[in-house]
């Protein structure tokens, strides 16, 4: 019995109970008073918006391990935590435990990054729900969502403190608003085992310097190389000083220097990064994005590198002078602001030159560039800004989108700048700064109009027109909300700001930009199946109204829109963007009937018009549905056939354009042999004439370009004939029965460019312009 008896001694000592924090709601923050009410703001509310798809943040993807208390018996009681689910690991991740939230830790984990041994849980233990346990991404700065216990329970402000992998990146802090957080983590290549830290006044310190509320997350980061990168200028004149419109009092604190410019442009070119990357992965993309160019510099990523000159690889700013000077960039005859100017595009014009003189391109290595230009500034004579334009598009090898420096004073500079800048209420201090489009009377709005609308322009840089939201609206006067939970005073609506900002009130891409952005050449993944080289799309209408679409390269999207519509607002899609399932049809068939279902009633009546996507980028849109599908593209062949008419590619834009239609003789009548084929071009399609072998012929259009034109010979094979002392090109005719199967054209305003495609599988060279217009 003794033995029993102190068996059951030892037993007994060895139990502790342990309970949560008391969450008392008398204490104060760093601010003042905390509310003391319960949050009304749920993350339920985040999923039934309209405007954007359902998000993929989900409570329950945080760790399994990380519990609330309940109630029993009267008291409250943390239940022991469920095993944790099985999850592949990355190499080199502990196989002890994926994820950890202690109350407390041992000192040997003082240097992130170890194996966290099994302590208690914490209820207050930060919960990251953007993001799941082992995930993997491609970008350096990423941005995470999470809460802070329950809520709607119990409303927390307080501290987050992001400790990074091994200690190789400093700490950073972010503010907690009734239990809700933002914040940005910067990843190194490889594993990343994260620890989250919460502090607040409302919580019971347990006097020691170990955190009492922590959590971990593994997270794999794994740079892509194999998409082609955005690249960031900043473009001055040739004897500009290279600095920025700012307030004095700025200029004292922080410079208003070139490379005080690069440190702020390459932050906001971070931000546009991890923004990008979260609103693909709640559009169902996976957590694909665009890459910049790196470069091993001195990091400015933290200013902690900037003071230690800590280097680090981090986006390459390209410094490009034009042949401008800032006299001449400064012209209000340039201002795309102000009203009297004549020459508003040329800025764009002057930035394309310096940029194709910088980066020199061959043939096929097309560059997508965002210039910011350094040199706009403020007029208080005129009160407009110079020497800026937000502009995006381009053509050929350079894809590119420029912007002015007017709100860069207000740009965050680093990690720790970055809520700072969206919080900031000074007013704009208009005998320095501008206070553009008047949507600028503060800091932090400032901040928004100039990191989002350059945005916008890089948008259109990769592709995406304006839509009814978003980024390519002006959604980005909320842009801030993005990164802070908590939105100050609005000079813009004359109003306090959004108390609690969740990811349902941020602003985000269209779904139509990110279905663009998911097979764009930017957006690739090494895991992504190769691209066939022929972009096209063709359309041709068939029996019963039915229009059939083929791409080879598969279908990605199709855009509808009544008359009246000024952007599009239905569309379809195909496939489910992940390369799954077989990816996204190479033919699809549309009726009219069912297009227009997707529209209002009061536009049924209306003209349709279709835009068609493929995934290797290539685009065609049909004008009139309706007309495509009707009667009027049938045509009655003189050998009593049916034969159909195809979609109209061009705009009739050229000079001296006139309607004409021809049906080839040698497609009615066997004994019409068709055997060379001349096609008149200079950097345009000028007629193409098609020669049989009676010696007869048929012109379609025009003979004008080139003397004599180009012959394509079918056939016929062109041979060197050897002797000695000297070489004979001659013809020979093998009579295979080649014939015409198509033509791949290039259009836009007119036909830009030919290509005879025939039956043995042969293809003429691009007759015309090969890089004009699109395929």
């Amino acid at each position: 019995m003794p033995f029993f008896k102190e068996l059951r001694r030892r037993k007994t000592s060895s139990k502790s109970d342990i309970t949560p924090p008391n969450g008392s709601t008398a204490s104060h923050d760093s601010n003042g008073t905390v509310p003391t009410t319960k949050s009304s703001s749920t993350l339920s509310s985040f999923y039934g918006t309209n405007s954007t798809p359902a998000s993929s943040i989900q409570p329950h993807q945080s760790s399994p391990n990380l519990v609330l208390p309940v109630s029993k018996g009267g008291s409250t009681v943390n239940p022991p935590p469920p095993p944790p689910p099985q999850r592949p690991l990355a190499h080199g991740a502990s196989t002890n435990t994926n994820r950890n939230s202690v109350a407390g830790m041992s000192m040997a984990q003082s240097v992130n990054g170890g194996p966290a041994s099994k302590m208690p849980t914490s209820a207050f233990a930060p919960r990251i729900l953007s993001i799941t346990e082992n995930s993997w991404v491609n970008q350096k700065i990423l941005l995470i969502y999470g809460q802070i216990a329950d809520s709607s329970q119990q409303a927390l402000d307080g501290i987050l403190t992001i400790c990074h992998h091994q200690d190789n990146f400093p700490p950073t802090i972010w503010p907690v608003s009734d239990s809700h957080f933002k914040a940005l983590v910067h990843l190194s290549p490889g594993p990343n085992r994260i620890r989250f830290d919460f502090t607040s006044p409302k919580l019971v310190s347990n006097n020691s310097s170990i955190p009492a509320h922590s959590s971990w997350m593994n997270i794999n980061c794994l740079p892509v190389t194999s998409s082609p990168p955005v690249q960031l200028v900043i473009l001055l004149g040739k004897d500009s000083p290279g600095t920025f419109d700012a307030v004095p009092e700025r200029v004292n604190r922080e410079g208003n220097d070139l490379d005080t410019a690069k440190r702020k442009f390459r932050m906001a070119a971070y931000l546009w990064q991890a923004f990008t990357g979260e609103q693909m992965y709640r559009n169902g993309f996976g957590r694909r994005c665009f890459r910049f160019e790196e470069e091993w510099q001195s990091g400015t990523l933290t200013f902690r590198d900037h003071e230690s000159r800590q280097m680090r690889s981090e986006a390459k700013i390209h410094v490009v002078r034009s042949e401008k000077t800032v006299k001449e960039l400064r012209d209000l005859d340039l201002a795309q602001q102000y009203d009297r100017a004549t020459r508003k595009g040329d800025l764009f014009s002057i930035a394309m030159e310096a940029v194709k003189g910088h980066f020199k391109p061959m043939l096929g290595q097309k560059q997508y560039v965002s210039v910011l230009l350094l040199d706009a500034h403020w007029d208080t004579q005129s009160r407009t800004i110079t020497g800026h334009a937000a502009l995006g598009g381009g053509s050929g090898e350079i894809q590119l989108g420029i912007f002015g420096s007017q709100a860069l004073q207000s740009y965050p500079s680093c990690l720790e700048d970055v809520i700072p800048a969206f919080t900031d209420c000074t007013r704009t201090d208009t005998s320095f700064v501008a206070n553009d489009c008047n949507e600028s009377g503060s800091n932090w709005e400032a901040a928004n109009i100039g990191i989002g609308a350059h945005l916008h322009e890089t948008g259109h840089m990769l592709g995406c027109p304006h839509q009814e939201s978003g980024i390519m609206l002006r959604d980005y006067v909320r842009f801030n909300r993005t990164f802070s939970c908590r939105e100050p005073y609005s000079t813009r609506t004359k109003s306090p700001g959004m108390r609690l900002c969740l990811p349902k009130d941020e602003c985000t891409w269209h779904r139509l930009d990110t279905l663009r952005f998911r097979y764009h050449p930017c957006f690739r993944l090494p895991s992504d199946n190769p691209v066939n080289g022929d972009d096209s799309v063709r359309v041709w209408p068939v029996d019963n109204g039915k229009v059939i679409i083929t791409a080879p390269t598969g279908i990605a999207f199709v855009e509808i829109s009544a008359d009246s519509d000024g952007t599009c607002r239905s569309w379809l899609e195909y496939g489910n963007g992940d390369g799954s399932s077989g990816g996204p049809p190479r033919q699809i068939m549309l009726t009219e009937s069912d297009l227009k279902s997707r529209l209002g009633d009061d536009k049924k009546s209306q003209k349709l018009k279709v835009c068609i996507h493929s995934v290797g980028q290539g685009s065609h849109t049909v004008e009139d549905f309706g007309q495509l599908s009707s009667k009027s593209s049938v045509v009655k062949l003189p050998n009593g056939q049916t034969g159909y008419k195809g979609s109209q590619l061009g705009t009739s834009q050229q000079a001296g354009s006139s309607p004409e239609q021809i049906i080839l003789e040698s497609a009615i009548k066997q004994t019409k042999l068709l055997t060379s084929i001349k096609v008149y071009h200079g950097f345009a399609l000028d007629g193409i004439e098609f020669c049989y072998e009676d010696l007869t012929s048929q012109l379609f259009g025009k003979r004008g370009g080139q003397p004599g034109g180009s012959e394509f010979l079918l056939g016929m094979y062109p041979i060197l004939e050897t002797c000695l002392d000297s070489g004979r090109l001659t013809l020979l005719d093998t009579r295979r029965g080649e014939v015409i199967v198509g033509f791949n054209l290039r259009s836009g305003l007119w036909i830009d460019g030919i290509q005879i495609l025939t039956s043995l599988g042969r293809r003429s060279v691009m007759y015309g312009n090969p890089t004009g217009g699109s395929g």
